[in-house]
């Protein structure tokens, strides 16, 4: 420090080294960042994967055991209703401990689960199962926090794209190891311990990603805050320390404040994020939900009773249109640079579209129209999701991304909640009858989105700091 008070040409000298030494160092955390990326990619599509293969068997399964319908509805919905609760505990959790050790938690004891789904002779250990699972699978959007944390909110959206191309990628191959392995004896178990190992094994990668990349961007992002507020004879006076400080300023307010405390504070966030600035976008992500699950509630049964079209054949359909899905993940970032990065607007858009396409379903006469709307649903549906998550964390802030996030889980659940219920009261009508409601809610939605202004970041965080 004294030789960067005295000496102009010291000073220069060790101010240019200490450049050229940042600039070495940005280039090599690109290259770490890029590579953690990659891998974190890879847990999303080890996520899906092993989910995959166990999700479209669950409901023969639990027919299997010997139970009503009316208990296999009520043990369904059981994991919807717990990840309702368990969502923003979960974000709130992930932003107080941090997303290694949250991320690490919920991938072992969603394996646990699996493990006992994986023995579950009887509807009681099959319940009993879907608990851990219920509460504690958020890995997926712990990642999202995650990635939102590493990047810029101009590369947010792109990079979120691509983690769900990836995850897609494992909920279009999951079904078909599914269904081959059931074919088995004793199928189902031998998929649910497959999975299970899939979690470990996605465990271990987590425990052995180079999270050292991550300390380093914060730390990068912290010093960079600093240098706006400071002097050039400060910089150059004060450079390593400066460098040093904020990782262990955070780690000192980290021991003085209690986690309770802690968790109290996020879920005053969270209050301030569901019932100000963010009301509406959470609205629009329920009714964009319930009116796709809506679409998806009864497609296997309504294309049986409209067409004619057996179960096998309307399986290669979903699994086209799951295709199409991942593959839309590519054509964020373009159609995004279109839009010059407006989510809002995209979003109402998408919705729009979402919102026809769903009403065409509904009046097809012909397995051709079918196809053609379906196809587009695919591409709508998929923009939509990744622009409704970059415009949460927009007006949200970064300071609570998973706590924002969870909340826009704990949405979904509700939604995964409502749309059988909704679906088996409009099915009474019409096989027709919840696609057309789902058309109704997009409607709603995409009126919402056109009376409230967009949510930009600069104005979605002077919404969120205290008047």
């Amino acid at each position: 420090m004294a030789l960067g008070l005295h000496g102009g040409h010291g000073a220069s000298g060790q101010g240019l080294a200490l450049e050229t030494s940042a600039t070495a160092t940005a280039a090599s955390g690109a290259v770490g960042s890029r590579r953690f990326l990659l891998c974190l990619y890879l847990v999303g599509f080890l996520d899906l994967f092993g989910v995959s293969m166990v999700v479209p068997l669950l409901s023969l399964h639990v027919k299997s055991l010997g139970v009503s319908p009316i208990v296999a509805g009520v043990v369904g919905s059981s994991y919807g209703i717990l990840q309702f609760f368990s969502s923003t505990f979960v974000g709130c959790w992930s932003d107080v401990v941090g997303r290694r050790s949250s991320l690490l938690a919920c991938i072992l004891l969603s394996a646990l689960g699996y493990l006992l789904l994986g023995v579950s002779t009887n509807v009681f250990l099959f319940t009993l199962a879907r608990v851990p699972v219920g509460i504690f699978k958020h890995t997926l959007s712990i990642s999202r926090a995650l990635l939102s944390d590493l990047v810029t909110e101009k590369e947010r959206p792109l990079v979120l794209g691509q983690f769900n191309t990836a995850s897609g990628v494992g909920f279009i191959l999951g079904p078909v190891v599914g269904g081959y392995l059931t074919e088995l004896d004793g199928g189902f178990y031998v998929t649910a311990l497959i999975c299970c190992s899939v979690f470990l094994l996605n465990a271990g990668l987590v425990w052995v990603l180079p999270w050292r990349e991550t300390t380093l961007k914060s730390a990068e992002d912290a010093w960079s805050s600093d240098e706006k507020h400071a002097t050039v004879s400060r910089e150059s006076a004060g450079t390593r320390q400066g460098a040093a400080t904020p990782t262990k300023a955070r780690r000192s307010e980290k021991k003085v404040q209690k986690p309770w405390l802690e968790v109290m504070s996020a879920l005053k966030d969270m209050k301030s994020l569901l019932f100000s600035a963010l009301w509406d976008i959470f609205l629009v992500r329920l009714l964009m939900g319930v009116a796709v699950m809506l679409y998806y509630s009864n497609f296997v049964l309504a294309l049986d009773e409209r067409f004619g079209v057996r179960p096998k054949s309307t399986g290669y359909l979903i699994s086209y249109t799951s295709a199409l899905g991942t593959l839309a993940g590519f054509a964020v970032g373009p159609i995004l640079r279109l839009y010059k990065h407006n989510s809002h607007t995209v979003l109402l858009h998408s919705s729009a579209l979402t919102c026809s396409l769903l009403l065409l379903y509904s009046v097809a006469g012909t397995m051709h129209v079918v196809v053609l709307s379906s196809t587009l649903l695919s591409f709508s549906t998929s923009i939509g999701r990744t622009c409704i998550t970059d415009l949460q964390l927009s007006a949200g802030g970064a300071q609570a991304s998973g706590t924002v996030i969870g909340v826009g889980q704990s949405v979904t659940a509700v939604a995964r909640v409502v749309a059988p219920l909704l679906s088996g009261v409009a099915q009474e009508f019409s096989p027709c009858g919840p696609p057309s409601l789902g058309a109704a809610l997009a409607l709603v939605a995409v009126l919402i989105m056109s009376r409230n202004k967009p949510h930009s970041s600069g104005h979605g965080n002077e919404k969120l700091k205290p008047e």
